[in-house]
């Protein structure tokens, strides 16, 4: 068995891709029109969400022990806008290069980096306790995604999890 901060790691990266999954397959169930349409004028769009989460992970784990999380770089305030001709295609590819650069980082790191010291916002963070923020923040908006999306489709959705009682019988 591996030692525990070896195993928190390799845990943090299989959540992560696993987050990353069901957003992708809530994501795919929706048509570009319903991409970019917010629920009611104070939610987020899929698009919107997809934006966001894209420019915090880059922010987050560009340079991830070297680098304040907080890039100077960023416009934060800009994710949560609509954008003139948000091309879904555009959004999608911030979207993976965003996680591959989650990924490339989170498998950088040795068990002895969890008990280090980085910043976010000039604030000092574990990389333990940053990890842990960051997997709460993208559970958070993803599973905001999945809800948009089974908002939009209806009847049509195609549950990413166990269906909801009556949609499937139990087969042993």
């Amino acid at each position: 068995m591996p030692d525990l901060p070896t195993a928190y790691i390799s845990e943090a990266v299989r959540a992560l891709r696993a987050y990353k999954r069901l957003a992708e397959g809530a994501l795919a169930q929706l048509s570009d029109e319903e991409f970019v349409r917010r629920p009611d004028p104070e939610s987020l769009s899929a698009a919107l969400i997809v934006k966001h989460i894209a420019g915090n992970l880059r922010s987050r784990f560009t340079d991830f022990l070297t680098s304040d999380g907080e890039k100077p770089d960023r416009h934060r305030d800009q994710e949560f806008e609509d954008s003139a001709g948000m091309a879904r295609g555009q959004l999608m590819r911030s979207w993976e290069e965003s996680w591959t650069i989650l990924f490339s980082s989170l498998e950088a790191l040795r068990p002895e980096d969890l008990e280090r010291t980085i910043t976010i916002r000039g604030e000092p963070y574990s990389v333990l306790k940053a990890l842990n923020v960051a997997s709460l923040h993208y559970a958070y908006h993803i599973g905001q995604i999945a809800y948009v999306a089974k908002h939009f489709r209806g009847s049509d959705w195609k549950s990413l999890s166990v269906p909801k009682p009556g949609q499937e019988k139990f087969k042993p």
